[in-house]
């Protein structure tokens, strides 16, 4: 036993003996494929952290596609979270600040909240978000325990994260028999997705009945795994919030205006002040996470022809994604806490009324007036908040009902528009995951920094009934809530769920400003040599001239 300890102690695996959990609960072991797990039972549910899914991506291993876990012997502890994966901290004035115990390469571990007596129990995978730079399973928030109770097994997962997951060069390109970079974190998703499959019948859950879900960057990986081929058949449906079909780089070419992803590699590894890729193995984690985010290193997926195949909206738009039941959404006050993401705008205020419409009128020819009328001179502030929103939320949850119905699946739109006091007052109605806490039914455990929810019946209310839509879609993808308004699917009649003071049934969501962005997109994806995202309003460039194809 002493040597199997030392080779897991070696892989950064716990072996727990037959010590006593703390506290009031009861332990609860599980025989998975795997190997065992101790976690614990209470409130009817049995709860498992910190489960290894692939071996620690460290040393030799930065930069490589994840490795599977051996099956271990032994009874693995699985009652705390495991590290967090290395990133550099957040800006401390942002909201979506949080600190965590410990940081680690070695992170790639999963979560699981599971009824007490589940059978063939749907399976809800949330990824979390946090730009692709930031975040951790192991927040508050995210924690499975309401939708556990409605009979869902929860998981929420680890990747790699900013220049550990989505690094390319071409000196890794070299070693990898495909030839590719970068693209790690999804590779670690897809990874923890054939763990599930694999281990988690032993647990209760379908493997079979598995929906994915995430937010904002955690939206986007869901997007990712629905074009991913090395993906397919790995999940049944698939949530997206608040999310959108970006362009990314390609590999080895410059397209769309944006240089190739090897060739930022070259530039970030500069800047960083390593040569080769061997001198940037040898910087240790925490340094290497604060120098690449010092050289402004930006995550993101790449075009490689064998993760992701080509752009995510020609994916979609060739019918080549997984064919699944979709819900998808965004709220209404997106921008408002991430307005250093929104080139242009700390310069609103020095706009004049005349000189916002001409920079418009500049840039936008013949749509000129439906922009104005859209996001009037009346104020510029407000106007270019809600333009970035539709342009990068809205086009793209709209956008993405509408071709996953055209590939025959049911889709739901949803539309948060709900605000309380602490939020409103501070000028950030509906922000950019705010619906989180309701959909988890996790309104009681924001940060500190959080506006701060009011715990009244209405909130927990509106909650209730959210949880209820996210994990009838979870058991049979169709969102319904007892006591609340049928959610139709999206291709009946252009229908979607409002959610303000309680769930609303509506259609017809912002029609005149998604064909405005629709239109607009086409044309600088058919002009070839333009970004389609976040260059809206006063930073859009001129728009190219009309094509057949965008008719």
């Amino acid at each position: 036993m002493m040597g199997i300890a030392h080779r897991f102690a070696a892989l950064g695996l716990a072996l727990a003996g037959t010590a006593a959990v703390n506290g009031a609960e009861a332990q609860s072991i599980v025989k998975a494929p795997a190997g065992s797990v101790r976690g614990v039972q209470a409130d009817g549910q049995k709860v498992f952290k910190g489960i290894p899914y692939a071996l620690p991506p460290v040393g030799e291993r930065r930069w490589k596609p994840p490795v599977a876990v051996p099956a271990w012997a032994g009874v693995h502890d699985a009652t705390a979270f495991g590290p967090a994966c290395q990133q550099p901290p957040a800006p401390p004035s942002s909201i979506y600040a949080e600190t965590y115990p410990a940081m680690s390469e070695d992170c790639l571990s999963l979560n699981i909240w599971a009824p007490a007596g589940a059978k063939k129990a749907p399976v809800f995978v949330w990824i979390h978000g946090g730009n692709l730079v930031r975040g951790s399973s192991q927040q508050a928030m995210f924690a499975g325990d309401n939708l556990a109770r409605r009979g869902v097994i929860v998981v929420s997962i680890n990747y790699r994260l900013g220049v550990f997951g989505y690094f390319a060069h071409p000196g890794l390109s070299a070693e990898s028999p495909d030839g590719t970079s970068g693209n790690y974190g999804v590779m670690d998703q897809i990874a923890a997705l054939r763990w599930v499959r694999a281990n988690i019948a032993a647990f209760g859950g379908d493997a079979g009945n598995v929906t994915i879900a995430g937010e904002s960057a955690g939206g986007l990986a869901i997007l990712h795994l629905l074009a991913a081929p090395q993906a397919r058949g790995l999940f049944s449906k698939a949530i997206v919030q608040s999310a959108a079909l970006m362009n990314i780089p390609d590999l080895k070419e410059m397209k769309h205006g944006v240089p190739s992803a090897e060739a930022l590699g070259v530039h970030y590894a500069g800047a960083i002040g390593a040569k080769t890729v061997a001198e940037l193995r040898a910087i240790p984690g925490p340094d290497l996470a604060a120098l690449a985010a010092k050289a402004g290193f930006a995550s993101t997926a790449i075009v490689d022809g064998k993760v992701l195949p080509r752009q995510l909206i020609e994916t979609f738009e060739r019918g080549e994604q997984a064919h699944v039941p979709l819900m998808t959404g965004f709220t209404a006050g997106e921008i408002s806490t991430m307005k250093s993401i929104l080139p242009g705008l700390p310069e609103a205020s020095t706009f004049t009324p005349a000189s916002y419409e001409a920079k418009i009128r500049a840039s936008y020819g013949e749509f000129a007036d439906t922009f104005l009328r859209l996001y009037p001179s009346s104020d510029i502030g407000k106007s270019m908040l809600a333009a970035a929103r539709d342009g990068f939320f809205a086009w793209n949850s709209q956008r993405l009902v509408r071709d996953q119905a055209k590939a025959g699946q049911p889709t739901y739109l949803y539309y948060f528009d709900h605000g309380y006091p602490a939020a409103d007052a501070a000028g950030i109605h509906a922000f950019h995951a705010s619906e989180v806490p309701y959909m988890f039914g996790t309104i009681d455990r924001v940060t500190s920094l959080w506006p701060a929810i009011p715990q009244t019946e209405a909130e927990r209310s509106l909650s209730d009934a959210m949880v209820g839509y996210w994990a009838s879609f979870a058991r049979s993808g169709t969102p319904s809530a007892a006591g609340q308004p049928a959610w139709a699917p999206h291709n009946r009649d252009a229908a979607y769920m409002l959610f303000s003071d309680k769930p609303h049934a509506a259609a017809n969501l912002k029609p005149e400003e998604y064909a405005l962005n629709d239109e607009i997109i086409c044309r600088r994806r058919a002009a070839g040599n333009i970004p389609w995202n976040w260059n809206m309003g006063v930073i859009s460039p001129p728009l190219p001239p009309a094509v057949e194809t965008c008719k």
